[in-house]
């Protein structure tokens, strides 16, 4: 199919399965799609099994696969849903929560691939470093699933602030660890970023996170200031809107294009755009149509991407020892969140006080979604792809429509008092 159907499809079925959930499960919008394209998947092979001879199973799969989910999101959909979710968390509040979420999105990240990594590899007989690649790649909480799920979860404002900037930002480094770990584990970091052979291993790495990180970071702000000073001397909402749209396309291209963090480089031009922009270089209608503009791509994109996690069941090979193994991931998943929550909180509990609560809803709002599946389905080929791609798929499933649908329920429950201070 050309690029256009295939839009045209994922378009359609979006809508005719967020119609669906309107009037029959009145579910969260992308949680509720993703559960019908889930269910209608599951029809689907189940249907295969009694009419084997009309090979549904396999069409269907040959048409998914088709659709290449890691390009479709990692070099299309992710620039667009990062900066969206970043032009809605203003700096201001954000530096109050800096220091939480600075060390939840690096030392949190570490210390839950770590867990996963060690665990999987002693659980499955996977070699460490593919298994470390697990874990970088199921850690960062997906910003898309998170900030999804916030608009009906009711939050405190600081602790919504505090997950929703962790979420933006440690999906960035969990990325570059990602690359970082599976140049170590299989020779090729991907996206050019190689690390010389005659560098040590871990020098070649220490490079590759810097210049990823970094520089991801440097080009987002400089391109957002950028565009926030032409915008300064632009009074036209349409047009003001169209600079924004190509501040996303763009400098996400131009990351991918210079080897640094495209994630980074969108976050740190929206939280840019966002605030300073907002306030200091648009006028109030600008302002009405830049963030109507983007809420609306941001729902439109959240159903397309919830609509092919659901239908990706048909990228997964369902064996009874990979659905051992994945079951078994969901649970070091939920224990490694908790190790990266608990650590930050305790180094930082002498400085400052934390509302009741913080510990349990940011362990079970830590939510993952399409970035790792993305990421599972471009490791290179090998014999643990599919385990991994299974276990990651399942982590995924359980996080967004157990945790999502009761992360609301559990705010309720134990973190209705007192913001963070």
């Amino acid at each position: 199919m050309t690029i256009l159907q295939i839009a045209s499809l994922l378009i359609v079925l979006a809508a005719a399965f967020g119609t669906i959930n309107y009037f029959v499960l009145r579910l969260p919008s992308s949680i509720g799609i993703l559960l019908v394209a889930l269910v209608t998947s599951l029809a689907m092979l189940g249907l295969d099994q009694l009419l084997p001879h009309f090979a549904l199973a396999d069409q269907l799969r040959d048409m998914v696969l088709g659709i290449d989910f890691s390009d479709a999101l990692l070099e299309g959909m992710l620039g667009l849903l990062l900066f969206a979710g970043a032009l809605h968390v203003k700096v201001s509040e954000l530096r109050q929560q800096w220091a939480i979420v600075l060390l939840m999105a690096t030392l949190g990240v570490a210390v839950s691939t770590a867990i996963v990594g060690f665990g999987f590899a002693w659980l499955t007989g996977m070699p460490l470093l593919v298994a470390l690649v697990f874990g970088a790649l199921i850690s960062p909480t997906d910003p898309v699933a998170v900030l999804g799920v916030l608009r009906e979860a009711e939050l405190r404002k600081s602790l919504e602030t505090t997950i929703a900037g962790e979420s933006l930002f440690n999906d960035g480094v969990g990325y570059v660890v990602y690359l970082v770990l599976v140049g170590l584990a299989f020779g090729a970091t991907g996206h050019g970023a190689g690390g010389g052979e005659e560098q040590s291993q871990v020098a070649a790495a220490a490079q590759l996170f810097a210049r990823e990180a970094l520089g991801g970071a440097l080009i987002g702000l400089g391109l957002g200031y950028l565009v926030f000073r032409i915008m300064r001397h632009i009074d036209d909402a349409a047009l003001e809107v169209l600079i924004t749209l190509a501040l996303a396309f763009g400098g996400y291209e131009l990351s991918v294009a210079l080897h640094v963090s495209a994630p980074i480089m969108a976050v740190c031009a929206g939280l840019l755009i966002g605030d300073i922009g907002a306030r200091h270089g648009m006028s109030e209608r600008t302002r009405d149509y830049v963030e109507t503009f983007w809420h609306l791509i941001d729902e439109i994109l959240n159903a397309v991407l919830f609509l092919l996690i659901g239908l990706e069941v048909f990228a997964v090979a369902f064996e009874q020892d990979f659905l051992l193994a994945a079951v078994l991931a969901v649970g070091l998943a939920l224990v490694a969140r908790l190790g990266a929550v608990a650590i930050p909180i305790l180094l930082l509990r002498p400085l400052r006080s934390f509302g009741p609560g913080t510990v349990q809803i940011m362990t079970w709002g830590g939510l993952k979604g399409g970035i790792s599946v993305a990421l599972a389905l471009s490791l290179p080929e090998g014999e643990w792809k599919a385990l991994i791609l299974t276990a990651t798929y399942c982590v995924v499933i359980f996080s967004i429509v157990v945790q999502g649908l009761t992360v609301g329920k559990l705010a309720n429950r134990v973190g209705r008092q007192p913001d963070l201070m």
